[in-house]
């Protein structure tokens, strides 16, 4: 009896230090798998928003611009149509309201840090929304890439975020100095960037 009673014992002990390897190796499994989507996610902690540019000022300039933000920068590629063969400004302005035929409803330049209009980059200053010019082919095409560490995508600091904001394609070039916008001409095409 005292046998089958220490057999009994031995079996309860083996199953139960069992189970404890089985749940400690379940929760080792189960923090490594855990700390393997952590780091899946911040890699692709990608933020994308896209719209589609309507046109402004009787023209038919049409397009699509995308904003990419990851790493700390923020990359946009704006791909235009129905544009004049030469040279155009493209810029972020205040407000992301294209009601208005001719877009002035976008209001100025984004400029939160209340810098003069200038080339991008210029030691003497700029507006956070002054991309600059870009030029479309024989056809009315173009494509404008930029990217900055000087934007972001919805984050907390106002002086980055360009959501609340709108592109604008000028008809005309941005010659950097005439103050407050560089002279650009009418304003052919917009969008809001509305996240």
């Amino acid at each position: 009896m005292k046998k089958i009673k220490l057999m009994s014992l031995v079996s309860i002990l083996a199953l139960s230090y069992s189970c404890k390897e089985v749940k400690k190796e379940a929760k080792d499994a189960t923090d490594e798998m855990e700390e393997t989507m952590q780091e899946i996610k911040e890699e692709v902690s990608e933020e994308v928003i896209k719209f589609t540019m309507e046109p402004k000022s009787d023209s038919k300039v049409t397009g699509e611009v995308t904003f990419t933000g990851a790493e700390g920068k923020v990359k946009m590629v704006a791909n235009l149509t129905g544009l004049t063969e030469g040279e155009h400004a493209i810029h972020i302005h205040e407000k992301a309201d294209c009601s208005s035929a001719d877009g002035k409803s976008t209001g100025g330049h984004w400029n939160p840090t209340f810098q003069d209009h200038g080339k991008w980059g210029v030691a003497e200053g700029y507006h956070r929304g002054d991309i600059g010019n870009f030029t479309a082919d024989a056809s009315g095409n173009a494509t404008v890439q930029f990217e900055t560490d000087e934007w972001c995508i919805g984050c907390d600091d106002m002086t980055k975020n360009i959501v609340g904001k709108a592109v604008i394609v000028h008809q005309g070039v941005d010659d950097f100095v005439s103050q407050p916008s560089g002279d650009a001409g009418a304003r052919v095409s917009c969008t809001g960037i509305i996240k």
